[in-house]
């Protein structure tokens, strides 16, 4: 075991001892208390009892000057440092002394045991322990990682920034140069018109009635309308009429919105549709307009023009099935009228042709006079009869009376056969009558089927006018007095986030993709 050398440095007798330390913050609390006698039972006798180390008296001594603490013995300076609560072998208190040490080097330490002035010894040589030497290598790594990962990401910020100025910023600032300066103000005309059903409230009924009066009565021909204001007809209509393409290929427009004189007919569509909207709302029935155009006068036209033909749009519409029905309708009206005229020609013609007003008249004329001759036959013949019952007849007398019977029943039998046999015209009245009936009863039919088709035709004239459609102008169109378009703050503010997004996508795809091929 090697023994550390300790130098020492002796006072000399003539020299002033050393002044003392500055009391520390327990002197306050060792004022005015006496040193404790060293006697058994005291609390030296138990410091003496726990065994410390030459080492650990020494630093107690340090620690009780460094104090301002006045003690005779090295145990009693450990008695006086517990009293005013300090642990003099904690670490802590140990680095204190240790610190305070170092600038009182080579200084001589006054004891008040004896009065000897004992040298002091050579601080010792602090290294660093190799944890601390770890802890201090670890500190400066972290430190390199963290200067590292700083401009690292100071980079990238600035080439995230760099990148927004160009693939956003750079967009926002043209697309705000064109709207702001460039842009050809635009005026717009709007106008709300509604369509309308004509309504019999006599002849609706039914499902029917409770749609009727109703936007859902007219949805269809709305969208219908909708579509043919949206379509190329009518483009190529006002283009006819007032003149689209003309208006949008003048040089006061600007390149973007200008039509080339040499445009085809999508460009001008396309131009169309960007200058004409036309919005449906179902909850209301309202079909709403909007014109678009580069004077207020040329808008106000091209409105009122696209109305003109919605209303047109409207009639023809519903004229075809209008026609349909009342085409149809007059068609069996004038078939039942036509077989009805026939009917009644022919009951004329067997009429005519039998000399026969009506077959139930001449069979009730025949029927009376076949009666009477019955009755005068009935008579004869009684008288006859008496005649024949006297014992002697006169035949003078029964002569007569038979042929007056013979004649009655020649005439009986004639009228019957005019009722059963044929005639000269090979007809008898029962055919003659029931011809007549079947043609009577041909025109009653007919009649009726008439009457039917007239009510068919009257039903079909009401349906046809219920199904007409009337274009009713809401709000009609005004002139404008100031542009309403380039709308500038709100498309820029659109350019500016449809290239946001368009950039968020591509670097989260080009992110994803990265991953995928480093995994």
């Amino acid at each position: 075991m090697k023994l550390k050398a300790r130098r020492f440095r002796i006072q000399p007798a003539d020299q002033a001892p050393l002044p003392a330390p500055e009391p520390g913050p327990a002197a306050a609390a060792n004022a005015g208390v006496a040193p404790p006698a060293d006697e058994p039972g005291t609390d030296i006798d138990a410091v003496r009892r726990e065994g410390l180390t030459a080492r650990q008296l020494r630093m107690a001594r340090r620690i009780a000057q460094k104090e301002g603490l006045t003690a005779s013995s090295d145990h009693e300076a450990v008695v006086l440092l517990r009293r005013a609560g300090i642990d003099p072998f904690q670490r802590g208190s140990l680095l204190d002394a240790a610190s305070a040490d170092r600038p009182a080097h080579g200084r001589a330490l006054a004891l008040s045991d004896g009065g000897a002035a004992l040298p002091d010894t050579a601080p010792p040589l602090v290294l660093p322990s190799p944890e601390a030497r770890a802890e201090e290598g670890q500190a400066d790594a972290i430190m390199r990682i963290q200067r590292d990962i700083a401009r690292r990401r100071r980079r990238k910020l600035a080439l995230l920034a760099a990148r927004l100025a160009f693939f956003v910023l750079l967009p926002t600032i043209l697309a705000g140069y064109y709207y702001y300066q460039l842009a050809t103000p635009l005026f717009a005309t709007k106008s709300e018109f509604v369509i309308q059903q004509a309504e019999n409230p006599a002849s609706v009924g039914g499902i029917g009635g409770l749609l009727s009066g109703t936007q859902f009565a007219t949805a269809q021909d709305s969208m219908a309308v909708q579509g043919y204001l949206q379509s190329r007809e009518a483009m190529q209509r006002l283009d006819r009429d007032i003149g689209f393409r003309p208006h949008f290929s003048q040089e006061g427009i600007d390149p973007i919105q200008r039509l080339a004189p040499d445009a085809t007919a999508e460009d001008a569509y396309r131009l169309y549709t960007k200058t004409v909207k036309i919005a449906y709302d179902p909850t209301e029935g309202i079909v709403k307009l909007e014109v678009r155009a580069t004077d207020p006068e040329t808008s106000v036209a091209y409105a009122t023009a696209l109305i003109s033909y919605a209303e047109e749009q409207v009639d023809h519409l519903t004229q075809r099935l209008r026609e349909d029905q009342m085409a149809g309708a007059r068609q069996i009206y004038d078939e039942a009228e036509a077989k009805m005229l026939a009917a009644q020609q022919r009951v004329v013609t067997l009429q005519e042709r039998f000399k026969v007003l009506s077959s139930e008249v001449e069979v009730s004329l025949i029927a009376s006079q076949l009666g009477q001759l019955e009755s005068q036959l009935m008579t004869e013949r009684l008288s006859l009869q008496q005649m024949q019952s006297n014992a002697q007849p006169n035949p003078a007398r029964m002569e007569p009376v038979r042929r007056r019977i013979a004649a009655l029943e020649a005439e009986v039998a004639t009228a019957r056969a005019r009722l059963t046999e044929d005639g000269k015209d090979g007809l008898s009245l029962a055919k003659v009558q029931g011809e007549l009936l079947v043609a009577q009863s041909d025109v009653t039919t007919r009649q009726l089927l008439l009457a039917q088709a007239l009510e068919a035709l009257e039903t079909a004239r009401v349906e046809a006018h219920r199904q007409t459609r009337y274009l009713s102008l809401s709000v009609r169109p005004v002139l404008p007095d100031e542009p309403a378009y380039p709308r500038a703050f709100e498309n820029t503010l659109v350019v500016m986030l449809i290239f946001a997004g368009i950039y968020l996508m591509i670097s989260m795809t080009v992110a994803i993709l990265r991953e995928q091929v480093s995994a």
